[in-house]
């Protein structure tokens, strides 16, 4: 005799069992695409170093198969203008309008320090790759955001250690008077006074005024034995320049951090030759690693990748690191801050890790301008971590 399950039973096993699968993971290739809010001065003065950088994390995610974690990427993109004000409005509209997962961005530091306020509000990913205001890994530094360039801190106190280890012992400093500029400039000094140099004479003059020719007759007049300068752009094409012509550069050594170089040595020309500068990158860093990237950035863009363009290619590292440790799964924001803060990144520039404010603990390389090249001389310092001042998490 056969009894039949009442009708009751049936139904309540069929409501654990449709239960029992909605609780099951769902597979990766089910979830919806990751979305990444690209948020960089796409017009304006930086819209070539935000469009390097954002090809840069575009190209590692190509090489992944268009996957991060088993995850589609998706992207949103937001002109932040080089307009600080304009940044929280511009975060909040990703966060809540676009419901994106992580933000990108900027490469202008005056907007990433309010974007690093709106995020730090929001608890959103955020992964900096370029803007290098000191802050942003200081005093505004929280878990959820991370910096895969650089601090103004750090370029400045390369380059301060490798002219003392030149035996340079009197220096004079030149830059804008802005954030960026004071904070490489106190870097520079730290370094320089470590090594034993004394930096004698701060000259400043307003962004963006390149009207250089009375500060540079102070230089002659004082005859320090080095110089030390930060500018970028137009600008350090025409202080370049304008240092050669007041017959400077054969009399008083100028050295700089990169950016006095990258990106401008054609059009400095020969005023520009023999020009030392310390950087994260070089170029020409003649590594299997650096070689792959370019060949791979050159063959995507039919453009030569930059520093910017290296560190956009780290900040997608980054982000991998985190989603592997998580599989894919973006909401587990903890775990992927873990991760990401104990990740070894296998870069361009050679492997770097994380300080625990969250910014590149690096090596940075002595270049010197060669036939209108940024050659690689040696390493200018080793593991060079920012010191995180005013940093509390």
């Amino acid at each position: 005799m056969t009894h039949s399950m009442p009708t009751s039973s049936f139904a309540a096993r069929a409501a654990a069992l449709a239960v029992a699968a909605l609780s099951l993971p769902m597979p990766v290739s089910a979830q919806a695409p990751l979305k990444v809010g690209l948020m960089m001065s796409y017009t304006g003065t930086f819209a070539s170093p935000s469009t390097m950088a954002e090809r840069g994390f575009q190209l590692f995610v190509q090489e992944q198969g268009g996957k991060l974690a088993g995850r589609e990427i998706q992207y949103v993109k937001v002109d932040d203008e080089s307009d600080p004000s304009k940044a929280t409005d511009n975060v909040n509209k990703l966060i809540r309008r676009d419901n994106v997962d992580i933000i990108v961005g900027p490469v202008h530091s005056g907007v990433g320090l309010a974007m690093a306020r709106a995020v730090r509000e929001s608890g959103t990913l955020m992964i900096v790759p370029n803007a290098g205001a000191d802050a942003i890994t200081g005093a505004m530094c929280a878990p959820n955001i991370f910096r895969t360039s650089f601090s103004n801190w750090q370029t400045g106190y390369a380059t301060g250690v490798a002219a003392a280890r030149k035996a340079y012992r009197n220096a004079m400093t030149i830059t804008w008077n802005y954030a960026a500029g004071n904070e490489m400039v106190k870097g520079f000094t730290n370094g320089f006074e470590a090594g034993g140099g004394k930096v004698n004479r701060n000259l400043t003059l307003p962004f963006p005024n390149v009207e250089f020719q009375a500060l540079l007759t102070e230089i002659a007049a004082q005859k320090p034995d080095l110089v030390f300068a930060f500018f970028a752009g137009a600008g350090a094409v025409k202080f370049v320049k304008d240092y050669d012509a007041a017959g400077l550069r054969r009399t008083v050594p100028l050295m700089g951090n990169g950016f006095l170089t990258d990106g401008t040595l054609q059009a400095q020309g020969e005023s520009a030759q023999g020009l030392v500068t310390a950087l994260h990158y070089g170029d020409v860093l003649d590594t299997a690693r650096n070689n792959a990237f370019r060949k791979g950035f050159a063959a995507a863009y039919k453009v030569d990748p930059d520093v910017y363009a290296m560190q956009g290619y780290d900040a997608a590292q980054l982000l991998a690191a985190g989603l592997l440790a998580t599989g894919g799964n973006a909401s587990r924001r903890d775990d992927m801050i873990v991760a990401m803060r104990k990740a070894t990144i296998d870069s361009p520039r050679g492997t770097f890790t994380m300080s625990p404010q969250h910014n590149p603990v690096q090596d940075f390389y002595l270049r010197e301008v060669e036939n209108g090249q940024n050659v690689v001389k040696g390493v200018a310092i080793k593991a060079l971590a920012d010191p995180g001042r005013g940093c509390r998490m």
